[in-house]
């Protein structure tokens, strides 16, 4: 009966939280925050498809959320610059989240008045449209993220991020299924592209986004006194932040500028080899790493000459590490960070490719926006939640594993799909299935990411940790359209699933190497 008495008390008084402001508050900014995520990559995707673009330049713009795996980069920046006159009208979050919050709506505008088809400029002028709506929605999300933090006391942070996590899954399906569904009822299918139907649903989209800018002009700023104070000047962040701006130029224009060098050189690799997914593959990397070598070249450039502030970059960002390192050791940090880059890879790789493998085995926008971007995000909040229930009893560790194992055995379904192509209640198993394995996986990843951030630095570790855990399985998501153009869907859903067999065996690494309070 005590026990009883205690989970009906508990029940209660998290009915009593729910009616809490800022929880309602946090249901809009997760809504907010959702929305640019389809539009860079499962929407977009689609849009392009139709358009008639080859698959591996689809994929290649999914390398535009890339700015979700560096804004620990830009973190700092947004704690300790003010927002000119918005800052002082708003505050410094308001401030912060409104200016985000216009830049996602004039880079969802901006990507719609591009029609990919209409000149050789055009999908380069989209590709810097898609880079814009990426860094903008990173930096709407660190903003997002410090107002949680700073807005309510611990005891509510609970029921904030599940309210959070609901509002961003609902937008989701607004910016994913919902502007499938318009795009399709506006005329656009892949027999007949019409490029109105995607500007319209686009424009629609950014008018969505005024959702999170009532909500911001509405909400109170955070009453918490911020500290700061900092022996560098605004000028001198300003600096830093000028000079990340230009490395992401420099990288983006340098590949781009590189691209016809680089098709002639994959020819040769062709021609030589008789190898055609090896020497595709070859000349991607060394693509890439030419305009690596280019933004190294750069910083150095900028170093030497006085305007980068070497002591700021190391008291922001080399001390987080440098805490890490200490706390667990040179072996077991690198095998952490390791196993964070490498978990996802499987059902990342595979999501790059996933929209545009269901058009082209013949579904429809309406089908994909129903079963994939509906469908599919409720079974991924499901999972999620069972996910979270499990790791609390079985412990983090263990629901990892079953996690990983899972991805890897759903991923295997989809080659099943691709040898029986149209067949619309499979794609609901596999998707069901799929959805399921990546929201247990999901939520006993981020508690893991919790469990081994130091409280001391939590902004930029939790960045650290969750942009390298997007990094490397977005990079090789890239090449994704590449692989499938040379080894065909069925190989690219085997490769991707093999993929994740190795993060099986550095969990068990993990398992003897790594004690948490709750394994």
């Amino acid at each position: 009966m005590l026990k009883d008495n205690t989970i009906q008390r508990d029940w209660k008084a998290t009915m009593q939280l729910a009616k809490k402001p800022e929880v309602l508050t946090m249901l809009f900014l997760g809504f907010s925050a959702g929305i640019p995520f389809s539009l860079i990559f499962s929407s977009l995707s689609l849009w392009l498809n139709e358009a008639g673009i080859t698959k591996s330049t689809v994929t290649y713009f999914s390398w535009a959320g890339l700015a979700f795996s560096f804004k620990f980069l830009w973190a700092p920046l947004i704690d300790r610059l003010p927002v000119p006159y918005l800052s002082s009208v708003l505050g410094r979050r308001r401030g912060w989240l409104l200016t985000a919050q216009v830049m996602v709506i004039l880079s969802i505008v901006f990507m719609g008045t591009v029609n990919p088809l209409e000149n050789e400029m055009s999908l380069t002028l989209m590709a810097f449209g898609a880079i814009a709506l990426g860094f903008s929605a990173a930096t709407q999300d660190i903003v997002i993220d410090a107002y949680r933090i700073e807005v309510a006391d611990v005891s509510i942070q609970g029921i904030l991020s599940s309210t959070y996590f609901t509002g961003y899954r609902t937008a989701m399906i607004v910016s994913g299924a919902g502007a499938l569904y318009l795009a399709d009822f506006l005329g656009s299918n892949k027999e007949s592209y019409l490029y109105s139907a995607w500007q319209t649903t686009y424009y629609v989209m950014a008018l969505v986004m005024l959702i999170g800018v009532v909500t911001t002009l509405l909400i109170r700023e955070p009453r918490v006194k911020q500290n700061i104070d900092s022996k560098y000047s605004n000028v001198q962040y300003l600096k830093f932040l000028l000079f990340f701006v230009f490395c992401a130029t420099v990288l983006v224009t340098a590949y781009i500028s590189t691209s016809d060098i680089f098709i002639q050189i994959k020819a040769e690799l062709k021609l030589l080899s008789g190898n055609s997914p090896v020497s595709n593959f070859i000349g991607e990397f060394l693509q890439l790493v030419t305009a690596l070598v280019s933004v190294t070249l750069f910083a150095f450039i900028f170093d030497k000459i006085g305007l980068l502030e070497r002591k700021l970059v190391i008291e922001n960002y080399w001390f987080p590490v440098k805490d890490f390192f200490s706390r667990y050791g040179a072996k077991l940090s690198l095998l952490l960070l390791l196993f964070i880059g490498f978990y996802r890879i499987s059902d990342i790789v595979l999501g790059v490719i996933a929209n545009v493998f269901y058009q082209d085995i013949g579904f429809s926008k309406t089908e994909i926006a129903t079963v994939s971007k509906t469908f599919g995000v409720i079974m991924m909040i499901v999972g999620s939640f069972i996910g979270g229930v499990m790791s609390i009893r079985f412990g983090v560790i263990r629901i990892l594993m079953l996690g990983g194992f899972l991805i890897v055995a759903t991923n295997l379904l989809f080659m099943l799909l691709a040898e029986v192509g149209y067949h619309i209640e499979l794609l609901y198993f596999v998707i069901s299935a799929d959805n399921l394995a990546a929201g247990i996986a999901t939520a006993a990843f981020l508690s893991f990411l919790a469990s081994i951030t130091n409280v001391s630095f939590t902004a930029v570790q939790y960045a650290i940790f969750s942009s390298l855990m997007t990094l490397i399985p977005k990079l090789i998501g890239g090449y994704s359209g590449s692989m499938v153009e040379n080894l065909g869907y069925s190989n690219f859903f085997l490769l991707a699933s093999i993929m994740g067999l190795p993060v099986l065996y550095l969990i068990l690494m993990l398992k003897r190497l790594l004690v948490l309070e709750k394994v």
